[in-house]
């Protein structure tokens, strides 16, 4: 009977700390930059979660930004979703930047891990969702009035500090972990994922009480096609999309027949051309290389001594600074990658390029094409109707408009199958 009563007593005390059984937290990691492939995964683990009958989606951020309009697809998702989203700054050292403030003040639960820190949220920081030149000072005005009123809406529904998100976007304002915890901005601060799951567990969120603390995590990774769109969502990789379209498309305009440079060249353009619509690009950037392409082929022709080269090469290096908006890391092409891709491309059009090219207007070197303009003699008197001659050690039937004797020399002015169109040649 003591014995009964003593495990009932110990049952009491020692449950709440034991680990639940059956209970689910699944996980998602998003590192980068927000862009369409990161609002695609979100919403599919929002989706695999619900299935599941998870507790929560735990989204372990760390982003410099991304595009407002992803931003936007991700928080419409986070108010519908049935699931508890808990966006969790981590690891340490890790930033919640720009695109990254708005989903974290979005999430049902906001937390963040010591020395990591969020903010910065001005919506030129976020992409604005343009391409081209850069907003003009009224449409820079339109943004931020804009991004202003949203995130005060997403702070507003969560209780969190509206004064500061809004300072976060007008002012770029940006607070370590400690801060944000000592002005609301979220609601904890957990050292790692279990000590995260420890502190929400028992929260009233969405109608349920969470049941996190030994839950079993379930991490949802990407999917391939989320993978490659991820990691093709950069700068760098546009850039030399771009250089693989330019080189293959102009290598088989140089060297017709070749196939394999035209079909690579044109595939890496449709991909550039789509990133083209997520990426903001500077449309005097795009030009500078055009025209520096331009110049690369002219000096092919034109006696110019390499002035028209070194221009190209000056256009382009040029052209690959301004391409981006370099004002902002997220879209920054370094220099490391600029200054190779501009030797390189010098190269390829003064060694490669210039070779093909000059190729295709130098004078044939065999085939039939090599006997026209030569001379011969008649071995037959030539008409319009018959006559033969010897050339290249073959007999060829000829014809020629005026009368030609036996003996006299004629030219080869044209060749018609197997009949070769002479004239008399004068002396």
């Amino acid at each position: 009977m003591l014995r009964s009563v003593f495990i009932l007593v110990a049952g009491l005390i020692l449950g709440p700390a034991l680990p639940l059984r059956g209970e689910k937290v699944a996980l998602i990691k998003v590192t980068g930059a927000i862009g369409p492939a990161t609002a695609g995964y979100i919403s599919r683990a929002l989706d695999v979660a619900a299935s599941q009958n998870a507790q929560c989606l735990v989204i372990q951020l760390n982003t410099p930004g991304g595009l407002l309009d992803s931003t936007q697809v991700i928080v419409q998702k986070f108010f519908a979703a049935p699931v508890p989203v808990v966006v969790y700054v981590a690891p340490a050292g890790a930033n919640a930047g720009s695109a990254g403030c708005f989903i974290t003040l979005a999430a049902d639960i906001a937390a963040m891990a010591p020395t990591t820190s969020i903010g910065a949220a001005h919506p030129v920081a976020i992409g604005g969702g343009m391409t081209g030149e850069k907003p003009d000072e009224t449409m820079k005005q339109k943004l931020e009035n804009f991004a202003t009123s949203y995130i005060e809406t997403i702070a507003t529904k969560h209780k969190r500090n509206v004064e500061w998100a809004k300072s976060s976007v007008r002012d770029s304002a940006a607070i370590t972990a400690e801060k944000a915890l000592e002005l609301k901005v979220i609601e904890i601060m957990a050292k790692d994922l279990p000590d995260l799951l420890g502190q929400i567990h028992g929260r009233e969120v969405k109608g349920k009480s969470l049941k996190t603390t030994g839950a079993e995590i379930e991490e949802i990774p990407m999917s391939v096609r989320e993978r490659v769109f991820q990691m093709m969502w950069r700068p760098e990789v546009m850039f030399i999309l771009m250089l693989v379209a330019i080189y293959g498309i102009i290598g088989e305009l140089s060297n017709p027949g070749a196939i394999l440079p035209g079909v690579v060249g044109a595939i890496a353009l449709i991909l550039a051309l789509y990133m083209a619509a997520i990426l903001p690009i500077n449309v005097a950037g795009l030009v500078l290389i055009v025209l520096a392409m331009g110049l690369f082929v002219i000096d092919v022709y034109a006696p110019t001594h390499g002035v028209l080269t070194v221009g190209g090469i000056l256009s382009f290096f040029l052209g690959s600074l301004m391409l981006f908006d370099r004002t902002e890391p997220l879209f920054r092409l370094s220099l490391s990658v600029i200054i190779p891709a501009t030797v390189l491309t010098a190269a390829f059009f003064i060694f490669v390029v210039a070779a093909g090219l000059r190729a295709q207007f130098l004078p044939v070197k065999a085939g039939v094409e090599t006997m026209l303009g030569k001379t011969v003699p008649a071995l037959a008197p030539i008409n319009a109707e018959a006559g033969r001659v010897f050339v290249e050690g073959e007999y060829w039937n000829a014809r020629s408009d005026l009368p030609i004797e036996q003996g006299q020399p004629v030219e080869i002015v044209r060749i018609d199958g197997l009949t070769l169109r002479v004239k008399p040649k004068k002396s």
